[in-house]
């Protein structure tokens, strides 16, 4: 991000995440509502049509079916500077998704077909996340979370750039600074849980299918943390229950790039995004 931008703003809302175990409860609940709007990938407002499991048949064959452990597993794509939607504008931009995911577990647009101050309308941002043939190249990436000893863990890089000399190259810069990151994994809710995220730029969080982190436009550094417990009811979570969790992250213009995870989530259920 630009450096003039690095103003850190405080989100207020609590992030958390976590359970100090994973696997499976007999209580198994990954069902997510649908999406709010008419696209494509939306779904009726009660959630009905909703696929079952975003993540069926997506497990990493390498990790066994209960597999758990403390690393996220991503897909980074990377993409051009000349896309619409990257190394054009700087703003603050909230509100560019819906409150729910889409059927095809993908954020769902909701900034219209005119675009935001930052976004250029649904066509380009549904390539965000999304393989496109000449428009973004996948790479599978590793976040290792380390442990504080204290039952929570971290992952914290002020330098974020996974895919250096990578996809399209570095477009004659020190970094490849154009791409999205996008992470599942499912966990299992025990309560007293809290997530933390600060970074640059878009950050769309979902648990259960629900938006619980939006740090939408292109920005600084800026921080969000959810408090399981308090938005319980929110997201439609109980103790005792797994669901997953769907992490969206762009980095969308030049020159930095900060990636912070904190969380109390102790063993993941990881899962390669599709």
């Amino acid at each position: 991000m630009m450096a003039y931008q690095r103003t850190m703003v405080a989100v207020s809302a609590i992030v958390a995440l976590a359970a100090t175990a994973c696997g499976s409860s007999g209580n198994d609940d990954t069902t997510g509502p649908g999406a709010s709007n008419g696209s494509p990938n939306g779904g009726s407002t009660d959630g009905s049509d909703f696929i079952d499991d975003p993540f069926e048949g997506t497990d990493d064959p390498s990790l066994g079916e209960e597999a758990c452990g403390s690393d996220l597993i991503g897909i980074v794509r990377d993409f051009k500077d000349s896309h619409p939607d990257f190394e054009e504008r700087v703003a603050e931009d909230r509100g560019l998704v819906e409150a729910q995911l889409g059927q095809d577990g993908k954020p769902v647009y909701a900034g219209g077909p005119e675009g935001t101050v930052t976004t250029s309308g649904p066509e380009a941002f549904d390539q965000w996340f999304r393989d496109v043939p000449d428009v973004n190249m996948a790479v599978q990436v590793s976040i290792p979370l380390t442990s504080n000893g204290d039952g929570t863990s971290t992952y914290d890089n002020p330098d974020f750039f996974p895919i250096d000399d990578q996809g399209f190259g570095n477009e004659e810069r020190r970094h490849n600074y154009h791409f999205t990151l996008e992470l599942r994994t499912k966990f299992e809710y025990k309560g007293g849980e809290v997530f933390t995220f600060r970074g640059d730029d878009d950050l769309f969080t979902y648990i259960n299918g629900r938006l619980a982190i939006d740090l939408g436009g292109v920005h600084g550094p800026e921080l969000a943390t959810i408090d399981l417990d308090a938005s319980a009811q929110e997201l439609g979570i109980t103790p005792g229950n797994s669901y997953t969790l769907d992490f969206f992250f762009a980095e969308r213009h030049t020159t930095e790039s900060n990636f912070r995870i904190d969380t109390s989530i102790g063993c993941f259920t990881p899962v390669v995004p599709r």
